[in-house]
């Protein structure tokens, strides 16, 4: 019999000498995938930073790291770049999407994705803008939307002499014309802004000063001047054995007033409901004990401890939690009635600044909320509705509801950019 010699393992099959079929071609388990090219259709193999690919909800998720290796700074790193692209994240949502990620698991795509779309975006507005900067971060896939950068300031350059504009010696003169975007934000209505715009407009909140209107007090102070105290001038006479003494004056001192803010949170106010919270906001943190929010719809809703929170995002967050009508309906005229009967006479709007921010549409008797506004104007001291639609353009207040307690109120104001918030402001600290 003749025998064959076996050929040696680095020589290619051949059809005389095939490869037996349980003999598979030497692979490299954890052979790195190159960037730029496409990782092997295998279930369970990574995908490397720089490589294109799609959202697979059991793909492995890979920020530059091995999967079980990835660092919290990666994803905190991811958070950050959110906070970039305009999603308002804070450090309590970082926390939370970080405690996500660690409960699920950290090497797949959609667990990733879920936990930071439940953590750190705060509505449906977010949803694109987190799509597009979780794609350029994880997968390296900036074509589908990349983090985007700041829009730079608007720079215009005018010669100073008209007549020398094409001189080339004199075009080291020019007037450099910068125009600001907060200060463009701070006039354009916030119902129509973007996400990114919004964020900004959070931030902006912050310039606002809130000053609590002052009313005179019954009980008088020593002072320089005003009318005469005379026990203190007898007193002083008294001591010098009847000689006489300086005369001593006295004038009544000033105390803050209370303020009341009534913040409608029907469905035709879900544009501003947002902004004038924040506004509320800042307006209790400046005074916290004298002012008092509540939000009006078909319920009347007391907000003020929710909004002593110093951090604006988690007052905002536990105020909604304890809202039960937000964007419902509108019953005005019921809910101001529980309002004075209950805090009213009891003193809370007795002599007080009274805000009302509505847009007067009215679901119940229109005839009902004119005369409770009759009944808050006879006990508050002042009366401000706030409408966000007064500063557009051909507004004319023809609204059931407005022509109702038009008769009633002493100011009429806007309320639909950051610039109408800063004059109700100075509305009601000169109250």
């Amino acid at each position: 019999m003749t025998h064959h010699p076996t050929p040696p393992d680095n020589h290619p099959p051949t059809p005389d000498h095939p490869t037996p079929a349980n003999t598979h071609p030497p692979t490299v388990p954890d052979e790195p995938v190159r960037s730029g090219a496409r990782p092997h259709t295998v279930p369970d193999e990574p995908v490397r930073s720089g490589a294109h690919s799609h959202t697979v909800p059991d793909e492995p998720v890979r920020s530059g790291a091995r999967p079980h290796t990835v660092p919290d700074l990666a994803f905190a790193g991811f958070a950050a770049a959110l906070r970039y692209a305009g999603l308002a994240v804070t450090a309590d949502r970082v926390q939370l999407f970080l405690r996500a990620v660690a409960v699920l698991d950290a090497t797949l795509t959609a667990d990733v994705y879920w936990a930071g779309r439940a953590a750190l975006c705060s509505g449906p507005d977010d949803t694109a803008r987190y799509d597009e900067v979780f794609a350029a971060w994880f997968t390296g896939d900036r074509g589908r939307g990349a983090v985007p950068s700041r829009t730079p300031q608007a720079s215009v350059q005018a010669a100073l002499d008209a007549s020398d504009a094409g001189s080339e010696d004199e075009g080291d003169h020019t007037l450099n014309v910068s125009a600001s975007t907060a200060e463009v934000l701070r006039h354009r209505d916030v119902a129509g802004l973007s996400a990114i715009d919004r964020a900004e407009l959070a931030r902006l909140f912050g310039t606002l000063h809130p000053q609590v209107p002052l009313r005179r007090a019954n009980r008088r102070r020593p002072s320089h001047r005003g009318e005469i105290d005379p026990r203190r001038t007898l007193r002083a006479q008294l001591r010098q054995v009847g000689e006489p003494a300086r005369v001593h004056y006295r004038r009544r001192g000033v105390r803050p007033r209370r303020v009341v803010v009534l913040i409608d949170v029907s469905g035709s106010m879900r544009p501003y409901a947002d902004s004038l919270l924040r506004l509320a906001h800042a307006m209790v943190q400046q005074a916290p004990r004298i002012v008092e929010v509540f939000t009006i719809g078909t319920r009347l809703t007391r907000v003020t401890p929710a909004l002593r929170h110093r951090d604006p995002e988690f007052a905002l967050r536990a105020a909604g939690d304890v809202v039960p009508d937000w964007s419902g309906g509108t019953r005005l005229g019921e809910v101001l009635k529980v309002f004075l009967d209950r805090w009213g006479q009891r003193g809370t709007a007795r002599r007080a600044v009274v805000v009302v921010c509505s847009d007067g549409w009215e679901r119940g008797d229109a005839a009902l909320l004119g005369a409770q506004l009759q009944r808050l104007a006879s006990l508050a001291h002042r009366v401000v509705w706030l409408n966000p639609h007064r500063g557009k353009r051909g507004y004319e207040p023809v609204q059931a509801g407005i022509v109702a307690v038009l008769p009633h109120l002493d100011d009429l104001v806007a309320g639909h950019s950051l610039a109408s918030f800063a004059e109700l402001l100075e509305v009601v600290a000169d109250a």
